[in-house]
C-alpha cells in the first residue's frame, strides 16, 4: 500500500504513513510539543479534528487551546460532557447553553421552574470528573439525516430537529458518547480525557460552566461580574422566546411561513421603543449634559448615537456629535506598542487633557474652537468650527474609550450618561449550539468593509484579532460601567447578511491561512436559510443594519 506524504509546519518535518492514520497518530508520532495539549489541527488549512483519517498528501498545522479554533474545539466538547451527565444524573431536566459571560457559558437547567441546588451541582460535576479520568471516546458517525431527526425527535429535541428539518442535507454528522447522542456544527475532541479543566458554579437560574484559561490552562478562568451583561441577554431571550424567534430552526420556519417580513417589522420595532426609552431616561436626569457610547467594532455605535440623537430631538433636547477623532494627538506623541509600532488604539493615544478642558468649557458655557486632524500628516489643525453649548444641547461622544473613566475623568459623573452598545446574539442554533456574538460582529465587518472600505474578506478576517486585542485592553473592561446597554443585534439579520457575506468569503482561496476561517464562517451562515431582495426592502433606512449592507439614510 503506497503511503502518503505529510508536512507539518509546527516542527517542519516531512514523514510518510499509511492511508487512514488519525491526526492523533501523526501527532503522537512526531511528538508535536505545544504550549498545551494538542487539541486540533489545519490540514491543508482546514479544521480538523484529531480523529480525522489523512488519504492524501497533506499540510497539518496541530493547535491547542491558545488558538480560537482550539478554545471553541474545547467548549464545544465540555458542553456535550455536561449534557451527558446531565441526562445520566438529573434525566428529568433540560439545559440551554444560552451565551458567554462572566468568562464563562451561562447554561440555564429547566426542570417546572425549580432551581438547581449545590448538592446537584456538585453531583454533576463530580460525575463529569469521573468520565473525564475513564477517558471515554467520543464516537462520530455520520448518517441519514432522516434518521438523525428521528433520533432527535425521540429525545425531545425539538429545536435541533427543526434545524435539521429547515436546512436539508443527505446526511448528519452526529456524535456519541456513552450511547448518548448529538449534532455540533464543528469538530469535537476524542475522547473525554482531553477535559482536564473545567468548573461549575451556580448562577441565576442555572450554572456556570467555567472554562481554561487560555495563557495558563491548567486554571480556571476568574468569573467577572457582569450582572448588566446578563440583565440584557436575558430580557432578548424572553422577547425572542414570546416572538417564537430563538433558534435558527424556528426563524428559517417564519421565513416557509412567509412571516419573515413581519419578524423584521416587530424587531424594528423593538429597537426604536428602546432608543426612545434611553432618550427618555436622559431628559428626566436634568444634570446630564454628555452622552458615552461605547462598544467593540460592528456593533452599530454609530447607528446608535444617530437615531438616538433624534429621539433626543423629540425630547426636546439638540444633540451635539463629538468626534474623539479629532483630539488623536499629533504623530509623534503617539505611544507604541510592544513591537515599536504606533498603538492608535491605546487611550494615550488621544489628547486627554485637551478634550477634558474643552468638554468644561462647554459645560461652562463657553465657545471652544473645535480641533481636527489631519490622519495623512498625523496632525491637528483648525478650521474656524466654534461649538457653543446652550440649555437644550447635549453633547454626545462615541468611542472605543468613551466608558473608560480615564477619558473624561475631569467631569463630573452626573454629568455623564454612559451608553454600551454591542450585537448581543441571544439566538441559538438550537439549545447547546449557540451563536457567538464574535461572529455576529465579524461576518457585519466583513460586509461593512467590503461595502464601503473596500476591503476584501481576507484583509478583515486577517486583521480581526487584532481587532479583538484591542477590544479586550479597551473596551470590555469597562462595559459595566454603563447606565444602560443597547443591544444592536436583530434576529433576522443573519439571514440577510448570508447572501451578502457568502460571496465574500468564497473568494479566499485554500492556500491562505485564513481559509479555515473563511470555511467555518460559510458551514455557520448556511444554517440561515437566506432572505431575498424582497425582505431587504423592508428592512428600514434607519436599521442599525443599514450601516453594514447599505443604503442607510443616515450618513457614515
Amino acid at each position: 500500500m503506497n503511503e502518503i506524504e505529510v508536512y507539518c509546519k509546527n516542527n517542519q518535518q516531512k514523514k510518510s504513513y499509511l492511508p487512514g492514520t488519525t491526526l492523533l497518530d501523526v501527532a503522537n508520532d512526531l511528538q508535536i510539543k505545544l504550549g498545551s495539549q494538542t487539541l486540533a489541527a489545519y490540514v491543508n488549512n482546514e479544521l480538523k479534528e484529531l480523529m480525522y483519517e489523512i488519504y492524501t498528501p497533506a499540510t497539518v498545522d496541530f493547535i491547542d487551546i491558545s488558538n480560537p479554533d482550539g478554545m471553541r474545539v474545547y467548549q464545544r466538547t465540555l458542553t456535550f460532557l455536561l449534557q451527558k451527565a446531565l441526562k445520566d444524573i438529573l434525566p428529568d431536566h433540560d439545559m440551554i447553553v444560552e451565551h458567554s459571560v462572566s468568562k464563562g457559558l451561562y447554561c440555564e437547567i429547566t426542570n417546572g421552574g425549580t432551581e438547581l441546588t449545590m448538592q446537584q451541582i456538585n453531583k454533576l460535576e463530580q460525575y463529569m470528573q469521573k468520565l473525564v479520568a475513564d477517558n471515554v471516546p467520543f464516537i462520530k458517525k455520520k448518517i441519514p439525516s432522516a434518521d438523525a431527526i428521528k433520533l432527535f425527535e425521540s429525545n425531545g429535541y425539538n429545536e435541533k430537529v427543526l434545524l435539521l428539518k429547515t436546512r436539508p442535507r443527505f446526511y448528519t454528522s452526529v456524535y456519541f458518547l456513552d450511547g448518548y447522542a448529538d449534532y455540533y456544527y464543528g469538530p469535537l475532541l476524542p475522547s473525554t480525557g482531553f477535559l482536564k479543566t473545567f468548573g461549575l458554579f451556580s448562577y441565576y437560574k442555572g450554572l456556570l460552566l467555567m472554562l481554561p484559561r487560555v495563557d495558563e490552562p491548567d486554571k480556571l478562568e476568574n468569573i467577572v461580574v457582569q450582572n448588566k451583561m446578563f440583565e440584557i441577554f436575558q430580557e432578548h431571550k424572553d422577547w425572542n422566546r414570546i416572538l417564537g424567534s430563538h433558534s435558527v430552526g424556528r426563524i428559517n420556519d417564519a421565513m416557509e411561513q412567509n412571516k419573515f417580513g413581519e419578524l423584521i417589522k416587530v424587531n424594528e420595532a423593538l429597537h426604536e421603543k428602546k432608543y426612545a426609552a434611553i432618550a427618555d431616561m436622559i431628559s428626566q436626569r436634568k444634570d446630564v449634559k454628555i452622552i458615552l457610547i461605547a462598544g467593540p467594532s460592528s456593533s452599530g455605535k454609530t447607528t446608535t448615537a444617530k437615531r438616538l440623537a433624534v429621539q433626543l430631538k423629540v425630547a426636546g433636547l439638540n444633540p451635539l456629535v463629538i468626534s474623539l477623532d479629532n483630539y488623536f494627538v499629533n504623530r509623534v506623541f503617539t505611544p507604541k506598542d510592544k513591537d515599536g509600532e504606533y498603538d492608535f488604539e491605546s487611550i494615550h493615544a488621544l489628547d486627554l487633557e485637551f478634550l477634558n478642558e474643552q468638554l468644561n468649557s462647554l459645560l461652562n458655557g463657553e465657545t471652544v474652537l473645535i480641533p481636527k486632524f489631519s490622519f495623512h500628516k498625523g496632525e491637528r489643525y483648525y478650521d474656524n468650527e466654534y461649538l457653543t453649548d446652550s440649555e437644550k444641547d447635549i453633547l454626545i461622544i462615541e468611542g472605543i474609550h468613551a466608558l473608560n473613566p480615564e477619558l473624561t475623568e475631569q467631569i463630573d459623573n452626573k454629568r455623564k450618561f454612559k451608553i454600551y452598545a454591542s450585537a448581543l446574539t441571544s439566538i441559538a442554533l438550537d439549545n447547546n449550539n449557540r451563536i457567538p456574538t464574535t461572529d455576529n460582529r465579524l461576518i457585519r465587518r466583513i460586509v461593512r468593509d467590503a461595502q464601503c472600505r473596500s476591503y476584501s474578506a481576507l484583509d478583515t478576517i486577517r486583521r480581526w484579532q487584532s481587532v479583538r486585542n484591542g477590544e479586550n485592553r479597551n473596551v470590555f473592561p469597562y462595559q459595566e460601567n454603563a447606565d444602560v446597554m443597547f443591544n444592536s443585534s436583530l434576529v433576522y439579520e443573519l439571514s440577510v447578511l448570508r447572501i451578502f457575506v457568502e460571496p465574500l468569503l468564497h473568494k479566499i482561496q485554500p492556500i491562505e491561512p485564513e481559509y479555515a476561517e473563511a470555511v467555518r464562517l460559510l458551514k455557520f451562515i448556511s444554517y440561515f436559510a437566506p432572505a431575498d431582495f424582497k425582505h431587504i426592502e423592508q428592512i428600514p433606512p434607519t436599521s442599525v443594519l443599514r450601516e453594514f449592507i447599505g443604503f442607510s439614510s443616515f450618513s457614515y
